[in-house]
């Protein structure tokens, strides 16, 4: 049975698209479907049916930020070519911290998943105190050691590269993939790098992060362990987070070849 109503005209639908285009009028920031509604004269359902059919998503935005760094393209390439193509008989680190991890507890117990109804948690909670997770990722087969610490300053990074300095094995060079905090660049930890010439670090370019392969492991926790957990204390936090990351390798001897491969 045909539809009472009309369908839009191509017209309408086209107007539709090109002020959707445009700027809302007034003082406001995006379009809705009801203000469309309200612009063009046509029901707000069928505003959002010529969004879907057009992929247009006025309420919704995607951030960015550029980097202003002008060695941008060399580093790029760099750290890529170590993902992609490490050096033979090397060990390839990517190395960051992930700070002030709050250990949360809920005033109330949540309630559990059932048919037709979501688990739950309350919005307010307590907090225990905040740890710092110090994680190196081993990009060939994904092996993490992390060490969750009390502060963030050089003193604790330090420890850290002593730990990592402890499990790779003599004879193989490191290089290291780690973000512009003033802490990585600590003149103690650039004496503590000239102590040892088998590390050579490698920097990310300005506002480009999301180029250290481990931030996908902090990302990772976050979603799968912290973001939904309860923490009565710190001790638990970091238990918490051990078990997450799994047990330390005893020792990082796997080999690297020119070609990719490994021994």
């Amino acid at each position: 049975m045909p539809s009472r109503i009309p369908p839009l005209s191509t017209e309408v639908e086209q107007h539709v698209v090109a002020r959707t285009l445009e700027d809302p009028p007034v003082e406001t920031t995006h379009w809705t479907a009801a203000a469309m509604a309200k612009e063009t004269g046509i029901s707000a359902s069928s505003v959002q049916r010529i969004w879907r059919r057009h992929g247009l998503q006025p309420h919704r935005t995607h951030q960015f930020k550029l980097s202003n760094d002008p060695q941008f393209a060399a580093k790029l390439h760099e750290i890529v070519g170590l993902y992609v193509d490490p050096p033979a008989h090397t060990v390839v680190l990517s190395i960051d911290e992930k700070s002030q991890i709050q250990a949360l507890d809920r005033t109330q117990p949540g309630l559990p998943m059932k048919k037709g109804r979501c688990g739950t948690m309350t919005h307010d909670y307590k907090r225990h105190g905040t740890t710092t997770l110090f994680a190196a990722l081993n990009v060939l087969d994904g092996a993490v050691i992390g060490r969750c610490m009390q502060r963030h300053r050089h003193q604790e990074f330090i420890r850290f590269l002593n730990t990592i300095e402890a499990a790779v094995p003599a004879g193989k060079l490191i290089h290291a993939i780690a973000d512009n905090y003033a802490t990585h660049k600590h003149p103690k930890v650039r004496a503590w790098l000239a102590r040892h010439p088998r590390w050579t670090f490698h920097f990310t370019p300005t506002s480009a992060s999301w180029l250290n392969a481990v931030e996908g492991v902090f990302a990772k926790l976050t979603k799968r362990r912290l973001k939904r957990g309860v923490f009565r204390s710190i001790v638990e936090l970091q238990a918490a987070i051990n078990r997450f990351l799994g047990p330390a390798p005893v020792s990082w001897s796997v080999e690297y070849l020119g070609s990719g491969g490994v021994t």
